[in-house]
């Protein structure tokens, strides 16, 4: 048996990926080059950490990753060894060529930073206080408001309500649409409104119709992670530009344009996620200006537009829109119902016709009997007295979220304020673990978060985390940022100790 008491591994203390995936990087190439061989025991990760003078958790933590993908096994009162050629889940995989010998290809991944999102799953454990879900809470569903329009809609149509609709969308539904959005400035005509199953496909809908594999995305970074994972399963190349307090920063924006010539750039402007960076007016009429001159097409994402608690109410990119440079994207999901799966395109040029295709292609209709109770409930007008009960609610979770931030979360960690939306953006102290090396102590303790890197196009933000302060109520915010708080100290102890210890 070999024994792998020291292992050679040069770490980047001040670079932006963590510590953990660094290792777990340089282990997977000691793997493929062969100089840690199947059956290699490695150290203890006491050991390994205080050899690199690490935080033990940081190795704990990629020991669990990498024994997860397969590349190691784990034998109680023996050690950690490395996996055998058949436990390996790499990225390569072994198919027929047709003549009866094996081919090895390599796959193109279809996830972002598959450990990190393994780890997130914890999060869905009984008992756990989450904060990192994307979603608004139940409490906040009209429950009784559905089942009263979907008792109509069946007395009314009967089992036409359970046929196929029109590809395009329900007729009654695109012209609810249609006026619903002119209170928010965007002029349309029904006949420019595609409905969708919740605005997730809406936005894979618009990559499938305008990229092809290869071409490049372009994006906020840190940016929506349903759409890194559009992206990826689409095999399409994402790049990130930086953002500002104002959002994405358009003189690098041009330089990319100038040297790259994108298709499409994709923008959430209100109540951005993670960021909930809201972009002001003046940047909006730019972005708009600039890409009319390039010819670049904007998908903008709308669903958190009307989550405004505090603030002046801004016009959403397409109410702007005087070239047509813009697709909308959006939908009832965040605001009502998720699990309804209600959203809609609003596209006046000339990609409206490919988007059709692909929306037959993909499903051949949303739903009807989802698509005739929406409709209903805006006709009933149920949908603005929800919002407003919605919003004064997460105006109270925001403040309590913040009060507790400030007494529970470790000194030195910043946060933004949001003026709605659903999320706190915060930054563990740069000083300190990382947000993913917090984390598995955070879960163990009945808490989780969102882990920031995930949302980033390239690798960074170890510190930042995601908070959805909606997702609990208040007497639950308290408790889980506490819990946070305490997880936090207890593994920065951990870091500092082995912090002071000498190199061996």
């Amino acid at each position: 048996m070999l024994n792998a008491s020291r292992l050679s591994i040069s770490l980047d203390r001040d670079g932006e990926e963590p510590i953990y995936k660094q290792l777990i990087r340089h282990v997977k190439a000691q793997i493929d080059s062969g100089n840690l061989p199947p059956g290699t025991r490695l150290p203890a990760s006491r050991d390994l950490a205080q050899q690199l003078n690490i935080s033990r958790i940081s190795v704990v933590n990629a020991y669990a990753e990498l024994r997860a993908e397969g590349f190691l096994s784990a034998h109680a009162g023996r050690g950690t060894f490395i996996a055998g050629p058949e436990g390996a889940n790499s990225s390569a995989s072994t198919v027929s060529n047709g003549n009866g010998n094996s081919a090895h290809v390599i796959e193109t991944p279809t996830t972002p930073d598959r450990s990190i999102r393994e780890m997130m799953r914890m999060a869905r454990k009984p008992g756990i206080i989450s904060f990192a879900q994307g979603s608004p809470p139940s409490d906040f569903f009209p429950v009784s408001q559905l089942r009263e329009a979907m008792n109509a809609v069946f007395d009314r149509d009967g089992a036409n309500a359970l046929n196929y609709e029109v590809t395009e969308g329900y007729p009654p539904l695109r012209n609810a649409v249609r006026e619903y959005v002119s209170a928010l400035g965007i002029r349309c005509r029904a006949d420019q409104i595609l409905i969708t199953g919740g605005t997730q496909q809406a936005l894979d809908m618009v990559v499938q119709a305008l990229l092809s594999e290869g071409d490049v995305l372009v994006t906020e970074n840190p940016t929506y992670l349903g759409m890194i994972d559009i992206a990826r399963t689409r095999r399409v190349q994402l790049h990130g530009i930086a953002m500002d307090e104002d959002g994405i920063r358009l003189d690098m924006l041009e330089n990319y344009i100038l040297d790259n010539h994108p298709k499409l750039l994709y923008v959430t402007p209100t109540f951005h996620n993670p960021t909930g960076v809201v972009m002001p007016l003046h940047r909006r009429r730019q972005l708009l200006n600039l890409a009319a001159d390039y010819r670049l097409t904007v998908l903008e994402d709308g669903v958190y537009h009307e989550l405004r608690f505090e603030g002046e109410p801004l016009p959403p990119l397409k109410a702007l829109d005087e070239n047509s440079v813009v697709i909308h994207a959006s939908g009832f999901t965040k605001m009502m119902l998720p699990g309804i799966r209600i959203g809609y395109l609003i596209c006046d040029n000339q990609h409206y016709e490919r988007l059709v295709r692909v929306k037959q292609a993909a499903d051949i209709s949303t739903p009807a009997l989802n698509q005739r109770a929406i409709h209903l409930m805006l006709e009933r007008g149920t949908m603005a007295p929800q919002l407003e009960r919605n919003n004064r609610e997460l105006k109270r979770r925001r403040d309590v979220a913040l009060a507790c931030a400030a007494r529970y979360l470790p000194p030195g960690t910043t946060w933004n304020v949001p003026q709605g939306g659903l999320y706190l953006w915060a930054q563990f102290p740069k000083n300190g673990p990382t947000a993913a090396e917090v984390y598995i102590t955070t879960v163990n303790m009945g808490a989780a978060y969102a882990i920031g890197s995930v949302f980033y196009a390239s690798t960074c933000g170890g510190h930042r985390f995601r908070l959805n302060y909606g997702a609990q109520k208040p007497a639950d915010i308290e408790e889980g940022f506490k819990r946070i708080g305490r997880a936090w100290r207890e593994v920065a102890y951990d870091y500092d100790e082995l912090e002071k210890a000498p190199l061996l």
